[in-house]
Order: C-alpha cells, then sequence, then structure tokens
C-alpha cells in the first residue's frame, strides 16, 4: 500500500547560518559553498530511482524569502511553465520533470526572531542577563520578544499540517502501489520552523524542546504508521526508490 511522505528541506548555507545569527526576516543568499552543496545533495537524493521521486510530489511549498527560493532553484527538480518568482542567480540545472504545482506562503516563513534578528544565542543570553531575565532562553519556551511566541508558531504550523493531510496526503494513503499515486509533498524552508514543524507533526509541544536537527541544506522525511492518516510518524530513514517489474 502506499504511504505518502512530506520532505522537508532547509536552505542552504548562509553567511548568517555559518556565524550562528538568527535569520528570520533578513533576505541573504547562500554562499558559494551553499550552492555547490544543494546541488550535490539534489543529484544525490532526487530521481526516479532515489529518495525524492519528481512524478510522485503532488504539491511544493517555499518560503518567500530567497535562501530558500533559491535553494529550490538547485535541488534538481524542474517544473512545467516558470517559478513563481524571478531566478535568483545563474548556474541552476533545468532538473528532472515534475509535475507539482509551486505555492510561495508565508505559512513556512522562518521564526520571527523579532528583536533577536540578527544576533546569536550567547548575544541574546547576554542581553536577556543585562535586562535583569532570569535563566536561560530557550526559544522553544520562551520565544522572541517583537516576534513570535512558541504559541503563534504552533498555530500557523498546525494549519497548514491539516492543509497538507487533509488535500494532499488523505487522498492518496492506503491506495495500491501499483495506482503510482501522486501523494508526496516537498517544503523548502529555514531550520527552526521545520524543526518546530516535525515536532507538531508527531504530536509534540514545541516547549517539549528542540528534538530534533537539520542541517543547512538537509533533508528531512515524514510519513505515517500502518499506511493511516492519524498515526503520523518521523521516517528515521527512508530506502530508494525502485520500480519492480511484473512477474
Amino acid at each position: 500500500m502506499s504511504t505518502p511522505r512530506l520532505f522537508l528541506v532547509r536552505h542552504g548555507e548562509t553567511e548568517w547560518s555559518l556565524s550562528g545569527k538568527h535569520t528570520g526576516r533578513t533576505d541573504i543568499p547562500l554562499t558559494a559553498n551553499g550552492e555547490k552543496r544543494v546541488r550535490a545533495t539534489g543529484k544525490a537524493l532526487v530521481g526516479p530511482d532515489r529518495l525524492i521521486v519528481p512524478r510522485k510530489l503532488v504539491h511544493i511549498y517555499v518560503s518567500p524569502r530567497k535562501r530558500a527560493q533559491r535553494t529550490f532553484e538547485l535541488i534538481n527538480l524542474g517544473i512545467s511553465g516558470d517559478l513563481p518568482w524571478k531566478a535568483h542567480g545563474e548556474g541552476a540545472e533545468k532538473g528532472l520533470e515534475c509535475g507539482a504545482k509551486i505555492q510561495v506562503t508565508e505559512d513556512v516563513r522562518e521564526w520571527d526572531y523579532g528583536d533577536y534578528e540578527g544576533i546569536t544565542s550567547p548575544e541574546i543570553r547576554k542581553i536577556r542577563a543585562q535586562q535583569g531575565i532570569q535563566g536561560t532562553w530557550d526559544i522553544w519556551r520562551d520565544g522572541c520578544p517583537g516576534g513570535e511566541s512558541p504559541e503563534q508558531v504552533t498555530e500557523r504550523l498546525d494549519r497548514l499540517i491539516s492543509e497538507i493531510r487533509e488535500k494532499w496526503h488523505k487522498p492518496a494513503i492506503g491506495q495500491p502501489k501499483e495506482k503510482d499515486v501522486q501523494g508526496d509533498v516537498l517544503i523548502v524552508a529555514h531550520g527552526h520552523i521545520l524543526r518546530a514543524l516535525a515536532m507538531r507533526w508527531a504530536g509534540k509541544s514545541l516547549q517539549d524542546g528542540p528534538a530534533f536537527l537539520l542541517e543547512a541544506g538537509g533533508v528531512g522525511t515524514l510519513s505515517y504508521e500502518h499506511h493511516k492518516l492519524d498515526e503520523p510518524a518521523i521516517l528515521l530513514g527512508g530506502s530508494f526508490m525502485v520500480d519492480l517489474d511484473d512477474k
């Protein structure tokens, strides 16, 4: 039976991700090394016999930030028609044909860091100590002053998860594999918001803590256990796709 998947792709390396600066609203490009690594990831993981099979994708969500959009341009996927944004650089390969529609949505933008935009966690802790705020700062518990709280992030992610399950996964789950149902979904976004999404997918509150890591340019996979929509699961390891000849 077919079980649809949700692929999480974090944008490639930027100068701020290298230095540990929190990057929400600020629109900065990928580094040259970041672009190179994203291309390599796309060639390794995207293809008819790879983890992400283009013909099985039914929908793609991309953040409004150019670092995420540039990452999509480089991951070896091609779509019919024009991108819903002006290309952010040269050298993007045409990619493997994919019929999924791309949707740019604020629902997958990065956590709004508010007053903590552009500074590192050690700097944040120092600022809070100077302000007389007791204890260590934990974004999953405390959120960001002038930005988003864990409750606000949870609200927008839960809305997105509900849409993915009802609109894209419900029609595909449990269908016979021989029907070749399209049901996989791809999100290209950011580190904190994708880690938070994985926690909410698994039914964990954000206050449960940063249980998941996702490197710059990395790919994660969410799915379901027992081919059931009400049993969401983290797919720790997914095998590459192989089409078996009928005997």
